[in-house]
């Protein structure tokens, strides 16, 4: 018996055992906090409940445009959303003129609200009053390091609002030409020099976080149309209040099944796939916390598809490695040989799955991209944990000496 894979072996179940119960109760050493995680992961508005608002827009009804800009509008509230994490939001049309967004509940919903409440005009303006560019005249602004790796954000006009922009700079070097969004202001920036070319820098912020906060502000505030928002209401989850724990009951029932199978059928390799399987769950859960990707019923089935898809690649595994006992092997060679001929196979229906799970992320929407999200973090956690942590811990079950072929399923 080999006394150092003994103690390694020991070590994972006790560092499985620990990171278990943290998992499920949390743990609080002095400053240090660290929530179940179950009140870790955000909730989608199926599960939660949230609150909703109705926008209109201030479009005249003749105006040919008044769809595309509408539809412009909900485009830029979209990506205001998924640049707070919000990803299960919806935002929809509502009638002619109004536009209806639904947000899972979160911590802090209000301030959620005041950055969707700033959609109306976006303005440059001069020290005299006079509106320099507006919102329609950004291409684009994004955060960034300056001089002295100091926080700015880096901006672009589309051509008629960088000549607009040059003229104004050049008349007013060494004063402020303030940027209002909906009338309030949200940074006055020093010109410095002429800014021609459509490109320019605004310095002063004291932290990227602002610099990024100002960025979204100035890229999402190019809308096309003044909106107004004229309700806000809170919801109650769609599934119900108990929803959720009967799923979570659901859930516990269906892993103790599918452990209890997998030990009984494999036997020493199938506690290995259990081990794999805690592993798994361990590691799905805390991506989640981490990312605050929120959970709705759409991500909550990619998280429950990559679960079976992690027991699928040890049955395939270990089905391996039955057929190379049986054909007379050894069993630390069958071992190697099962691991080697299971691979190409999981790999590519894994692959598969990504690819899939990528498309549907870049091409999708809300619970789309819940879904899309959730797979394609299990499906990563299934391949490391079926690949690597399963056949780790199996070569130290070996230096044990553990040689009855019996224990392996044979």
């Amino acid at each position: 018996m080999n006394f150092k894979s003994l103690v390694k072996l020991v070590l994972i179940i006790c560092i499985i055992a620990v990171l278990s119960f943290i998992a499920l109760n949390g743990l609080e050493i002095g400053i240090y906090k660290v929530v179940p995680m179950k009140d870790g992961i955000v909730l989608g508005l199926d599960l939660q409940g949230g609150l909703y608002s109705i926008y209109e827009a201030k479009v005249e009804p003749n105006d040919p445009d008044k769809s595309s800009k509408i539809e412009s509008a909900i485009q830029v509230m979209r990506n205001r959303l998924d640049q707070a994490n919000q990803y299960e939001a919806t935002v929809a049309p509502q009638g002619d003129n109004r536009i209806r967004v639904e947000i899972p509940g979160i911590k802090d919903p209000q301030q959620l609200m005041e950055i969707l409440g700033k959609p109306a005009v976006l303005e440059f303006v001069d020290p005299e009053g006079n509106v320099v560019i507006t919102g329609q005249d950004i291409k684009s602004a994004k955060p960034g390091f300056g001089e002295k790796q100091m926080p700015v954000v880096n901006f672009e006009l589309l051509p008629e609002g960088a000549k607009k922009f040059a003229d104004a700079t050049a008349k007013n070097i060494g004063k402020a030409i303030t940027i209002t969004l909906d009338k309030e202001i949200i940074s006055s920036p020093i010109v410095e020099s002429v800014i021609s070319g459509g490109k320019g820098v605004i310095t002063g912020m004291k932290s990227i976080e602002e610099a990024r906060q100002l960025a979204n502000l100035i890229q999402s505030g190019a809308l096309p149309v003044e909106l107004e928002q004229i309700e806000i209401r809170t919801i109650g989850a769609t599934l119900g209040a108990n929803a959720l724990q009967k799923g979570i009951q659901a859930g516990i029932i269906g892993s103790i099944f599918v452990l209890l199978f997998m030990l009984v059928y494999y036997r020493l390799p199938g506690l290995v796939a259990d081990l794999a399987l805690i592993v798994y769950i361990l590691i799905t859960g805390i991506v989640l916390v981490t990312t605050k990707v929120a959970l709705t019923l759409p991500g909550l089935a990619g998280v429950i598809l990559s679960i079976g898809m992690a027991v699928d690649a040890n049955v395939i595994i270990f089905e391996r490695i039955k057929e190379e006992l049986k054909a007379g092997k050894t069993l630390r060679a069958s071992v190697d040989s099962g691991f080697h001929k299971a691979f190409g196979a999981i790999l590519d229906s894994n692959i598969t799955t990504i690819i899939a799970a990528l498309v549907l992320w870049y091409l999708g929407t809300g619970p789309i991209q819940g879904f899309a999200k959730t797979l394609f973090i299990g499906v990563l956690a299934s391949m490391f944990t079926a690949i690597f942590f399963t056949r780790y811990i199996i070569r130290l079950v070996m230096d044990l000496n553990l040689q009855n072929r019996k224990l392996y399923g044979a």
